[in-house]
């Protein structure tokens, strides 16, 4: 798919018939009563800001890697994507919103963590290092470089804001908040998930650095929830690039951080807009690597409540 096939940036949704349940950085979320329905909007966030310039299509490819990931791992765990076809009738008008960007999902009580899984020594996980000789506390052989791959991924959770940084915590910090038998559990299965999505990544050329996990709880069971392998929650280098001892090139928004640092913004907002370079550039690494990790181009979906789970 080239640039110019494109389609306008969704920037907000707006759905009068439906309470809005939240705005995220990039996601407004719909009160369905017992289900919820995400729109993934073009908006794109840096540092814990959102930024006024959206990236076209970035909405279409997190929900369709979402559920792309969803299905494909859906042995390891239930997720929360609603499979019960049932409609939303007031949803009849908003199709050119919802097309390809849309997921009616199950209610849960999300988890008041993240499962983040590091198996390489990248971003905050190399300046860690470098610090202390650690990563969130666990300690690693020293004389690594930026971007070694680590012999055995490591399992680093955090708190998670709603505004602001979230912060590093200890495995037993973990445990006091969901319980040791639970922590345990998010342990085992955000190994086991990132393995098994590493090892699909890299047979089709991208190395799958880290990543974020969410879960929630639907009546005392465990699901995964909210998006799943990303390129906003996961760091993806090219395989045929990679070169420890440096920075990596990548298919996330590494790139929006990097520009972001050339100008030397202050990393708090307003944030700058974006140049249309930069725009083009990360539509075209977000949309590569959907084809890669998919092996499809991006579809025109029906939009989530038309009947057909999405």
């Amino acid at each position: 798919m080239n640039v110019a096939d494109s389609r306008p940036p969704l920037v907000q949704s707006g759905i009068s018939e439906l309470p809005l349940w939240r705005r995220g950085k990039v996601r407004d979320v719909y009160d369905l009563g017992d289900r919820l329905l995400i729109v993934t909007t073009d908006r794109i966030s840096a540092f814990d800001v959102v930024l006024p310039t959206p990236i076209p299509d970035k909405g279409r490819v997190l929900t369709q890697l979402s559920l792309f990931w969803f299905d494909l791992l859906k042995d390891l765990v239930p997720n929360h994507i609603d499979r019960s076809g049932k409609p939303v009738p007031s949803l009849e008008g908003h199709a050119r919103d919802l097309e390809g960007r849309s997921m009616i999902v199950t209610r849960t009580d999300p988890l008041p963590v993240e499962c983040v899984v590091r198996g390489y020594v990248a971003g905050s996980a190399w300046k860690d290092y470098r610090a202390t000789g650690a990563v969130c506390g666990i300690a690693l052989p020293p004389g690594l470089q930026e971007s070694d791959r680590l012999e055995e991924p490591l399992f680093t959770p955090s708190t998670k804001a709603d505004e602001g940084h979230d912060e590093n915590i200890s495995f037993e910090r973990m445990a006091a908040i969901v319980g040791p038998d639970r922590a345990e559990e998010l342990r085992s299965l955000s190994l086991a998930l990132y393995s098994r999505a590493r090892a699909h990544s890299e047979a089709r050329g991208i190395i799958l650095a880290d990543t974020k996990l969410e879960f929630g709880i639907h009546d005392g069971r465990l699901m995964w929830i909210d998006e799943a392998f990303t390129p906003d929650s996961t760091r993806f280098w090219p395989k045929d690039a990679y070169m420890p001892g440096r920075p990596q090139p990548s298919f996330d928004k590494q790139y929006v951080r990097d520009y972001l640092e050339s100008i030397a913004w202050d990393k708090r907002p307003p944030a700058p807009p974006l140049p249309a370079e930069v725009v083009a550039r990360t539509r075209e690494k977000y949309v590569e690597a959907h084809a890669r990790l998919t092996g499809r181009e991006l579809a025109t979906l029906p939009a989530a409540g038309a009947g057909t789970p999405r």
